[in-house]
């Protein structure tokens, strides 16, 4: 803020760091929650290979009865993010894995994405 404090948003083990930068999940989720056809989103951060730099990933589950249109997206998340931010990959779920309270587990969300790369 003005006065030089930090805000922290996520968890510091959920935070993407790409290219030397941070990257908080739930700032590109709020992004994706208002493009064109997302009804729900989650972030991670995907390892790139043996690097400790990770890919900006995005699973979306598109709004019902939509296609999703990555394209749009990518263009709406290009006008309203830092480009570092902007997600490099994305991915269509029907449902996100939540916990009782309806929060996304990002973690379960990122060990899926991760089994299916292995």
């Amino acid at each position: 803020d003005e006065d030089g404090f930090v805000t922290v948003v996520d968890r510091k083990k959920e935070i993407i760091i790409t290219g030397g930068l941070n990257v908080s999940p739930s700032e590109v989720e709020k992004v994706l929650l208002d493009a064109p056809g997302v009804a729900e989103a989650a972030v991670v951060g995907i390892p790139r290979g043996s690097q400790k730099a990770e890919i900006v990933t995005a699973v979306v589950v598109p709004e019902h009865g939509t296609a999703f249109d990555e394209d749009a997206v990518r263009a709406y998340c290009r006008e309203h993010l830092a480009d570092y931010k902007v997600p490099r990959s994305y991915v269509v779920w029907e449902e996100l894995p939540k916990s009782l309270i309806g929060k996304v587990l990002r973690k379960q969300v990122k060990d899926q994405l991760t089994a299916r790369r292995s």
